[in-house]
């Protein structure tokens, strides 16, 4: 059963007792001794069908993906979903498919923690056009939020899946919380309590969010206008402004007319991968209520976390409410990562080479997020033009959500990164490290010594090293005006 080629409608006996797709019904067409590689009427990766929640629907794709995974193996690098499936379809069920237990599946399902790559690689995608219609990790959504609907949300992954109330609560002690996230006897408690493992680097909170900065800098308006608008992630809002205002410096150095949006929230992908929709399509509404009213004034979006690019960009316009769905697709149209966005007026008389202080050599790491959008690394591009010579690491470090943080996974995201994380060692001519990715960034250094910079970090380092250069030698500020003119490069602007 490892010729893919050679059996578009494998046979695969099915007379165990075990149920095949966690706790859903078996599929009865196994019993006739089929499992076809064809999508079957079961197919859905739209919580809006009536089918998509449909358990034995589910079952028969649950066995038809599994069937086709296990005649092609290609994903056998990635996340332990693949290698844990392989094993027992060859272990303990001789090859047959449809002999997998109930509790295999789940584990199985469970060990995706939704990193893309293998959609990335797969052959047999809808995004391909292939008739197999093959999206592993969507499936995998699919049987979260079955389960979810099911049994409920745990109330670990509840607190776990709302990063702005955590953010919250956190600056609300005072600094407090980033002290007892020091203390053993903290840590361990919050093992007990939440399950997270007590070796985690966990990121510092900020004592006051990204949007507050933005508000003392005047870049919220009572209107929405601008040539982007900047969907900061919670991530930049509660742990690292920095990163936030970083960005907001280059684009200006490069006279892009930069906006912010109040009220804006997480962008849901960490309520979604335990399945919790009700709770994504909740924050989805609020951030498209917002994101809206800029790109129908012609601004872009920039999300300046891969994550969320991705989940605005290519999950919102399939997973949202059906009322928001016209406005999900209109504003995906116009998401860009920030790199992206400024690699785009490179050629542009306003495009500020005016750089200084440039590492020779770097390290860059391709965030799996940004791989599974198709956009190329242009983060890594502009380094490049900056004037560095630039190495690349492809592999997935681990992180991946809430992932890395668990007692249950902690240490397999370690070793599922390895090949990152001794990758992006193996240049030691590489001064400096970068990634787009603020969690792959903490997933480096607790675990291979360094913690890399955001892209618009380094590019923000070398913009203020040249002003400080020409300031020292009395010369004019090198490139073009920080401050740009309000509403320039724009169709409609704020009157």
């Amino acid at each position: 059963m490892s010729d893919i080629s050679a059996k578009q409608t494998s046979a695969a006996a099915g007379q165990g007792s075990h149920a095949a797709a966690g706790d859903l019904p078996r599929d009865p067409t196994l019993l006739k001794g089929k499992i076809s590689y064809a999508p079957t009427e079961g197919l859905s990766y739209d919580p809006a069908e009536a089918k998509y929640w449909d358990e034995s629907g589910l079952a028969r794709e649950v066995h038809r993906v599994f069937e086709v995974c296990n005649g092609c193996r290609m994903c056998f690098k990635y996340c332990d979903s693949f290698p844990k499936l392989f094993d027992f379809i060859d272990r303990g069920h001789g090859g047959d498919v449809a002999q997998l237990a109930a509790s295999e599946t789940r584990e199985v399902m469970d060990a995706c923690f939704q990193c893309k790559l293998c959609e990335v690689q797969c052959p047999y995608t809808p995004r391909d056009g292939h008739e197999f219609q093959l999206d592993f990790p969507k499936l995998v959504h699919r049987f979260n939020a079955q389960r979810a609907r099911r049994e409920g949300i745990a109330f670990r992954d509840r607190v776990l899946g709302d990063p702005d109330a955590a953010g919250s609560l956190a600056r609300a002690s005072l600094g407090l919380a980033n002290a007892m996230n020091r203390v053993s006897a903290h840590r361990w408690f919050l093992e007990k309590a939440l399950g997270v493992h007590r070796d985690k680097l966990l990121p510092d909170f900020a004592g006051s969010t990204f949007e507050q900065w933005a508000k003392d800098e005047g870049l919220v308006h009572e209107k929405a206008g601008g040539e982007v608008v900047l969907f900061q992630t919670c991530y930049v809002q509660n742990n690292e402004p920095s990163i936030g205002k970083d960005t907001v410096h280059v684009l200006q150095k490069n006279q892009v007319d930069v906006r912010c949006a109040s009220g804006l929230a997480c962008c849901g992908m960490p309520a979604w991968e335990k399945g919790n929709l009700e709770e994504l399509q909740r924050r989805a509404s609020i951030n498209l209520g917002l994101l809206e009213p800029f790109v129908d004034r012609g601004a872009k979006v920039l999300a300046i976390n891969p994550t969320c690019s991705m989940m605005l960009r290519q999950e919102y316009p399939h997973l949202v409410a059906p009322e928001d769905r016209e406005r999900a697709v209109k504003v995906a149209a116009a998401v860009r990562d920030p790199s992206e966005f400024l690699w785009g007026i490179r050629k542009e008389e306003r495009f500020n080479e005016a750089f200084a202080d440039v590492p020779e050599k770097v390290a860059y790491h391709a965030p799996c997020h940004l791989r599974a959008q198709g956009v190329g690394f242009k983060g890594r591009d502009l380094i490049r033009k900056a004037g560095a010579e630039v190495s690349t690491v492809m592999e997935c470090c681990g992180h991946d959500g809430t992932y890395a943080m668990k007692v249950e996974s902690f240490e397999a995201s370690v070793r599922v990164g390895k090949r990152a994380l001794e990758g992006i060692q193996e240049d030691a001519e590489a001064t400096t490290w970068v990634t787009d990715c603020p969690l792959a960034a903490l997933q480096f250094e607790q675990h291979a010594g360094k913690k890399p910079l955001h892209p618009m970090s380094l590019l923000a380092r070398s913009y203020r090293a040249a002003e400080s250069q020409a300031a020292a030698e009395g010369k004019a500020e090198p490139g073009l005006a920080a401050k740009p003119v309000q509403g320039a490069k724009v169709a409609q602007t704020e009157k």
